[in-house]
Parts: C-alpha cells; structure tokens; sequence
C-alpha cells in the first residue's frame, strides 16, 4: 500500500514538473496561457480530432466533454466505445447551440483548459469571461472554416494541448500536401469550373435539406475546383429555393448523410450502412420533383459523402473525392475512400466499416 501511494505522488509530482506554462495564439489572434501538456481538459467539439492528434492517451486527460456531436453519430460513437468504455463515463458539459451548456458544471470539473470550437466561443458570449475569471484558459480552434490555415493552426494547437506536437506536425503536413497537390493539378490543367451542389440529406427526397457556402462542404468544394451554386445565396448553411437549384444547374450534385436520418427515403452514409441501401437512397434523389432537368441528373453525376467526414483534419479524402466526382480523369488516381480509412489505420484506434463515399 505505501508502495502504491509512492507511485502514486511520483507520477503527480513527474506529470506538474512535465507541464510548463506556454502562451499560445489560438485561431482568433488570442494570446491564450496554460500548462501544456494539459492534465485537466474539456473538449467542446472535434472529439475524434482531439484523439487522432493528442494519441487515445490523450482521453486518458479528457475530464468533460460536449458529448452530442459525437453521439449524434451513435454507430461511430458505439465503435468507440467498444473499443474505449470508459468513454461513456466523461461528464457532458451541454450544448451551446440548444443554449444547454452549463457554464457552472464547466467550473465544477475543475480543468485546467476548455477547448473550444469558434462558433461555440462566439455562442457563449459573456460566459466565456466567468469560465476565464474562474481561472480557466479557453483556446479556440476551428476546423468548420474549412480553410488550409485554420485546418493547420488547429491541428498545431491540439498537439501543444496533448504534448503531441511532433505527431501534430505530421498530421498538419500531410494535410497541407493533399490540398496543395489538388490545387497545383487544377491550376496546371486549367479546365472549366464544373458547377456543384451539397445537400445535407437528413430530411429525404421530399424536403430540401441544408446547403453551405463558403465553409464545410461549400469550401469543400471550392477547394476542390468546383463552381458551388449555394455560395451566392447562403453565407455558411441553409436552404436554397427549390427553383434557384433547378435554375443554377449543377453538373455534380452531393448529397450527405448520417448512418441514420429522419425519413425512410433520407441519405444514410456511414458506419456500418450497406452500400447497396445508401446506394438506393441516393436513387432517390433522382426521381425529386423537378430535378429531371437538371445536368447532374440526367448524366448520373449524383454523389453521396459521409457528412462526419466534413469539418475535420480527416477530411482531406474528402477533398480528393470532390475533386475525382468533378474532374474523374484529371483525379483518376485518387481513392478518398481508402484514404479516409488510412487515415484511421494510422492514427486512430478503430477503424470504420460501411460506406463514406459513393457514386450513382
């Protein structure tokens, strides 16, 4: 017993002399100080980032989370905690967006860093000042940008968080030569913008589901190559006239989806769904009213995406996949959906089993 209280006070006082004070610039320009590596964190959002980064040691710290995102995906959720039970036991914290996140319970944990995503900083408001007076540093990273930059700064500061910043690095560069590949390629070849729309296809055929446009899946697709119809109409998600699609006349239309949606004829895209019954929902999309007429349509240039796989350092398959359904000869080589999956089978403890892109 005196033993393990020796041990015990030995990694203590070994894990307080490892962490030393370090000030940081988050994503917004803010000079942010904490010990890193951080013994005490809650993580507001990018819960798989914040393991494929800091390691699934880095969980081993992990004191609070903002659980629904991750369990909004309950089949990816399950896969993990399969692997990993322990992860049911970390204290949610709420949601900012449905005005449920509790500032008190926060405080109440006692960490020594929130990390949080820029729109859920800007959602609190004045409650992040009683998290900070409650001597809690905030550090804000942003991968819902869905730009290059922010992509990179946010992996670099995940990695300082978890004492990981060497692996951080790899990751970030790698990122970094996926989109710059793509884009020297489409530079180089100099063809014709096609234009591309993205639905978020949780409500089915019968509803016009959300549509983004200059961040997730519309930066996506910008940075792709793509001409996005929704970005003249929608400053960052929403739904477009039924008419303004019909009249814009995508030539390559994606549609996202969840393992599971709202309706029997909503997209599913994910972990553990069959490629034979997302491939009928996608058919689906076919037969809406009015979109017979439509480029994309009529030349069965009719997509599907896992929608988990956006806003993420995981995503540059996806960037590849927009770029292979736009320009299939120029991007012949590319296999997103592989890429995806090795992106797990390197750094994250589980791997997937379903379907996360999809061609009609």
């Amino acid at each position: 017993m005196v033993k393990f209280f020796i041990m015990l006070i030995f990694t203590f006082l070994m894990n307080v002399s490892w962490a030393t004070p370090i000030t940081v610039k988050d994503v917004l320009n803010r000079d942010v100080t904490f010990n890193a590596p951080a013994q005490r964190v809650i993580v507001g959002f990018y819960p798989e980032d914040y393991m494929a980064i800091g390691t699934e040691a880095a969980y081993d710290k992990v004191v609070g989370m903002s659980k629904y995102i991750w369990q909004a995906r309950q089949a990816n959720w399950d896969m993990y905690v399969n692997h990993r039970p322990s992860l049911n036991d970390i204290p949610g914290i709420g949601r900012v967006d449905t005005r449920t996140f509790s500032v008190e319970k926060v405080i109440g944990l006692n960490p020594d860093l929130l990390l949080l995503a820029d729109w859920q900083f800007k959602g609190l408001g004045d409650d992040i000042k009683k998290i900070e007076d409650a001597g809690i540093p905030v550090v804000v990273v942003d991968y819902n940008a869905q730009t290059l930059e922010r992509h990179i700064r946010s992996t670099e500061l995940i990695g300082i968080i978890t004492g990981q910043e060497k692996r951080a690095l790899t990751i970030a560069a790698e990122y970094k030569e996926t989109v710059e590949s793509i884009s020297q390629r489409l530079f180089d070849a100099k063809l014709p913008k096609p234009k591309i729309y993205t639905e978020f296809g949780a409500s089915g055929v019968q509803e016009l589901g959300f549509t983004f446009g200059k961040n997730m899946w519309g930066a996506i697709a910008t940075m792709s190559g793509g001409d996005n119809i929704s970005a003249p109409f929608i400053e960052w998600w929403g739904k477009l006239n039924p008419e303004q699609v019909i009249a814009s006349n995508p030539d390559v239309i994606v549609i996202t989806g969840y393992e599971t949606g709202q309706g029997s004829d909503a997209m599913i895209m994910g972990q553990g769904v069959n490629t034979d019954d997302a491939h009928k929902r996608l058919v689906g999309y076919k037969e809406r009213l009015g979109w017979s007429s439509i480029s994309a349509v009529k030349h069965n240039r009719l997509y599907g995406a896992y929608h988990g796989a956006c806003r993420t350092i995981l995503d540059s398959a996806m960037i590849e996949f927009y770029a292979k359904a736009m320009y299939p000869e120029l991007f012949s080589d590319l296999q997103p959906e592989q890429a995806y999956l090795d992106f797990y089978k390197k750094y994250l403890p589980v791997t997937p089993e379903g379907v996360f892109t999809l061609k009609l």
